[in-house]
């Protein structure tokens, strides 16, 4: 048995993550995370309605807030660990931008924290830093690779790359473990309302027009949560340590069209141009400094380990709007 410790468990990402290794007998897990607004306890208790009392026997969950140093009372509450998974973050760039020292708290300080954790961590395998593709800022045509100079755009992205620094840093000098993964766009059941799918569907459940920024014309690549979870745990088995791995969805589109496909299927509408004006529904007032007008990764290097993604996102967002337009979380 192996004990796997992710930080930001009961996050969005955090959670299906954690759904994941609970299908592998072989991982004991320790969720690590500050319950905050976006943490969201009640996702690691549907668990157990999901999987079998023995099966989240394996699971523990501690509360902790990695802007503080973990003490020795801490450690000895944790115990021995042979991976970390680190994905507690402030991961949106409006609240970035709005409040960039919060940011700096949440994604230098507390990764600095837990390396220091990691380094005293005895015969630790893994330390997997969960990044994003926006380090690398925008690109308008081709895909980032990963060995690309990092030129983030906004606070949010900034605060991660020098995350992504810490975590080199640590791996030279003090021989930490590490593994950086840099995946695009996530989405799925659980996402926190501040984010562009479950934002657009609480507006049109409040009747009022979905706020997009800069016309909806930025480009992203979308990728579902349960495939990056997959990612990880094909890293934790066959990944090097000492690498960074892109792991992108394979779906690129404008905002504006994913937005439009939220629409269509809240109103059970199939194609959308039956729709007579975007204006609508849609305030197309919002402008966003800085903006990255596309992200877009290659991650043959991810691929070539076995991984490939399996959700497709033309199926999965009916899921997922019918999920939020009838249990919505405020």
């Amino acid at each position: 048995m192996k004990t796997i410790l992710v930080t930001g468990g009961a996050g969005f990402i955090g959670h299906h993550m954690i759904r994941r290794l609970l299908k592998h007998p072989e991982y004991n897990i320790i969720s690590l995370d500050r319950l905050d607004f976006s943490g969201n306890l009640n996702r690691l208790s549907e668990l157990g309605q999901e999987f079998p009392t023995e099966t989240i026997k394996r699971l523990r969950v501690i509360h902790h807030d990695l802007r503080a140093e973990i003490n020795p009372q801490l450690v000895k509450q944790i115990g021995n660990v042979d991976v970390i998974i680190h994905m507690a973050a402030g991961s949106h760039v409006n609240r970035s931008i709005e409040n960039p020292m919060m940011f700096v708290m949440d994604n230098v300080v507390g990764t600095c924290n837990i390396l220091e954790f990691a380094r005293r961590t005895d015969n630790l395998e893994r330390f997997v830093y969960f990044s994003t593709d926006e380090v690398y800022g925008d690109i308008e045509e081709g895909s980032h690779v990963e060995t690309d100079l990092l030129k983030p755009s906004n606070p949010y992205s900034a605060t991660k790359a020098a995350a992504d620094m810490l975590i080199m840093a640590w791996g030279r000098t003090h021989n930490v473990p590490y593994m950086i993964i840099r995946p695009t766009n996530n989405y799925g059941i659980g996402q926190y309302v501040e984010k562009l799918i479950p934002k657009s569907v609480k507006y049109l459940k409040l009747g009022r027009k979905i706020p997009l920024h800069n016309n909806g014309m930025p480009y992203r690549n979308w990728l579902h949560a349960d495939d990056t979870a997959e990612a990880v745990i094909t890293l934790i088995e066959k990944g090097q340590v000492g690498e960074i791995y892109n792991i992108a969805g394979g779906f690129e589109q404008q905002n504006i069209e994913t937005v439009r496909q939220v629409i269509s299927k809240f109103v059970e509408v199939e194609n959308w141009y039956d729709f007579n004006d975007d204006n609508n529904f849609i305030d197309f007032s919002y402008s966003r400094p800085g903006q990255d007008v596309r992200y877009a990764l290659d991650d043959s290097k991810l691929k070539s380990l076995g991984w490939s993604p399996k959700k497709t996102f033309s199926h999965e967002i009916s899921n997922i709007v019918n999920y939020y337009k009838n249990k919505f979380i405020w």
